[in-house]
C-alpha cells in the first residue's frame, strides 16, 4: 500500500468516526438533561471529546501529507504524530477529567432522576452507530494486518498509523461506555438511588484515562523515534548482507517517520578489492532491494566502513 492510499482509507475511516460521533454527543446531552443521568451526561463529554480528537486526527491526516521542502528534508510525516498527541491530550481532559468530576459531584450530592426511556433509546442508537464506526476502522486494520502477515493484536499495537489506532480504541472504548451508561441508568432504576449512574460516570472516566494513556504512549514513542520491529530489522540486515560485495553490516538504523515512511541508515563493511564503481552499484542495488521486499522503506543511506 503506497502512503497516499493508506491515508486515503485512514482518513475515511476518521470521517466515518467523527460524523457518528458528533451526531451521537448532542443526542447524550439531551438525554442526559431529560433524564437527569450525569453518566448520560458523560457520555456526552466523552463523545464530544472522539469529535474534538477526531478532528484533529483529520489535521494530521491532512498537514503530514505536505511534501518535503527544502526546510523539512525529511517531510511533515511527524506532524501526524503531534496532533494525535494532542488529540490523546484532548480525550483525556475533554472525556476522562468531566466524567470523572461529574460522577464525583453525583455521589457527594446526588442527583434527581427522570425518565430513563430517552436516555435507553439514545444508548440504543449510539451503539449501533458505534458499532459500524468500530466495523470500518477494524476492517483497515485487519487489511493491513493480513497484508503485513502480522497478527491483528501486535499489528494494532505496533502499527505507526496511530490515528487509525485511535479510532479503534475510542469506538471500543465507546461501546464499553455506552454499557456502563446503561448499567448505571438500570441500576438507578431498580434501586432509586444515584450512586449507580454514580459510579459508572466515573468508571467511564477511568476508562477514557486508560485510552488517552495508552494513545499518548504510542505517539511519544513515535515523536520520540522508534525503530521498525525485531523481526523486521533482521530482515533489512538479512537482505543487505545478500547484495554482491557486503561483507558485513557493522551499523544498522531503523526510524520510523511516519506511517509507510521509514529511513534506514547502515555502516556497511564491503570487500577491499572492489572498485568505487563496484561499491556505488552495490549501494543502489541495496536501496532497491530493500524498497522492493519493504515499500514503507523511503529512504536508504549506506556509509561504505572498514571492518574491525
Amino acid at each position: 500500500m503506497t502512503k497516499d492510499s493508506g491515508n486515503g482509507e485512514s482518513t475515511f475511516t476518521v470521517i466515518v468516526a467523527a460524523a457518528a460521533n458528533l451526531g451521537i454527543a448532542v443526542a447524550k446531552a439531551v438525554a442526559g438533561v431529560i433524564s437527569g443521568s450525569s453518566a448520560m451526561l458523560s457520555e456526552a463529554a466523552h463523545s464530544l471529546a472522539d469529535t474534538v480528537t477526531e478532528a484533529m486526527l483529520l489535521t494530521a491526516l491532512k498537514r503530514s501529507e505536505k511534501p518535503a521542502d527544502e526546510d523539512h528534508p525529511m517531510g511533515h510525516a511527524g506532524e501526524l504524530y503531534v496532533w494525535a498527541m494532542l488529540a490523546a491530550v484532548a480525550t483525556f481532559v475533554g472525556g476522562a477529567v468531566f466524567s470523572v468530576y461529574d460522577g464525583i459531584h453525583t455521589l457527594t450530592h446526588g442527583e434527581e432522576l427522570g425518565d430513563p426511556l430517552i436516555s435507553y433509546v439514545v444508548l440504543g442508537i449510539a451503539f449501533v452507530l458505534e458499532s459500524f464506526s468500530l466495523r470500518t476502522g477494524i476492517r483497515q486494520v485487519k487489511a493491513e494486518a493480513e497484508r503485513l502477515k502480522a497478527p491483528f493484536a501486535e499489528y494494532l499495537r505496533l502499527t505507526p498509523d496511530t490515528t487509525v489506532k485511535a479510532v479503534v480504541m475510542e469506538d471500543s472504548a465507546a461501546l464499553a461506555g455506552l454499557m456502563l451508561a446503561a448499567g448505571g441508568l438500570l441500576g438507578g432504576q431498580i434501586t432509586g438511588s444515584g450512586v449507580w449512574d454514580g459510579v459508572a460516570s466515573i468508571l467511564i472516566g477511568v476508562l477514557l484515562v486508560y485510552v488517552a494513556w495508552v494513545l499518548g504512549r504510542s505517539n511519544a514513542q513515535l515523536l520520540i523515534g522508534r525503530p521498525l520491529p525485531r523481526e523486521m530489522r533482521d530482515a533489512v540486515r538479512e537482505e543487505l548482507l545478500s547484495v554482491p560485495h557486503v561483507v558485513s553490516v557493522l551499523d544498522l538504523t531503523t526510524l520510523i517517520q511516519g506511517p509507510g515512511e521509514v529511513l534506514v541508515a547502515a555502516k556497511v563493511d564491503f570487500r577491499d578489492v572492489v572498485s568505487a564503481a563496484q561499491v556505488e552499484q552495490s549501494c543502489e542495488q541495496a536501496e532497491t532491494r530493500l524498497r522492493t521486499r519493504f515499500p514503507a522503506i523511503r529512504r536508504v543511506y549506506l556509509d561504505p566502513t572498514p571492518g574491525p
